[in-house]
């Protein structure tokens, strides 16, 4: 997905990145190429396919949600920064928390918001079921786990208010293996986006799931 491509496609979601915004990815891309030689943080290093398997991928939460208010966001197994720090950037008014388990990641993540100058955005060297429980408006991971482990490990942390919104690529196997999950935390599936990359057309699911009240 080359730069041209890549605002067609966020325009289509109504989403008009400024020149500052597009100039922090580029960036954060360079910055990504240049440590990932030390440390491991993606296979995927082709800009093009930055752009839109990290980059691209991680703004199309904003299809189930409206991100222009501002909200607490809790990115969890972020790695190096998916969706979390796309979302900062893309979303400046969020108030983001960043987890990771592994410090030189930590290391990283910390380098690109000094770097980028992002304010109200914080990275945690922690394990998600070992944080403190506190209020999240908005809960999001990618790649991480599968469903059912990923309802056991936020379990704590999903209130009547908050939104948990796990990006996923295909799930029918996951939802019907997480059934026991849905019981058991008192959890509820009220949305399911289903959709193809642009380009490769590879499947993409986003949900949308609520404790019940």
């Amino acid at each position: 997905m080359d730069i041209n491509t890549f605002i067609k496609e966020l325009e289509s979601l109504n989403i008009y990145p400024t020149q500052k915004q597009l100039d922090q990815l580029e960036t954060y891309y360079k910055l990504i190429i240049d440590w990932n030689k030390k440390i491991n943080l993606t296979r995927i290093t082709e800009k093009e396919d930055v752009y839109l398997k990290h980059f691209y991928d991680s703004i199309t939460i904003s299809k189930v949600i409206d991100l222009n208010n501002k909200a607490t966001l809790l990115d969890f197994g972020t790695g190096a920064g998916f969706p979390g720090i796309v979302l900062k950037i893309i979303y400046p008014n969020l108030n983001i928390t960043l987890v990771d388990s592994l410090q030189k990641r930590v290391n990283f993540l910390n380098t690109v918001i000094n770097s980028l100058q992002l304010k109200d955005i914080k990275a945690l060297h922690e394990r998600v079921e070992n944080l403190e429980v506190k209020h999240y408006d908005i809960i999001t991971t990618r790649a991480v786990a599968n469903l059912s482990k990923l309802l056991q490990y936020t379990n704590k942390l999903i209130d009547t208010k908050t939104l948990f919104i796990p990006l996923k690529a295909n799930i029918e196997d996951e939802l019907k293996q997480a059934k026991n999950e849905f019981v058991k935390y008192h959890l509820e599936l009220v949305k399911q986006e289903t959709f193809f990359l642009p380009i490769e057309h590879s499947i993409r699911n986003i949900l949308v799931i609520k404790k019940k009240s």
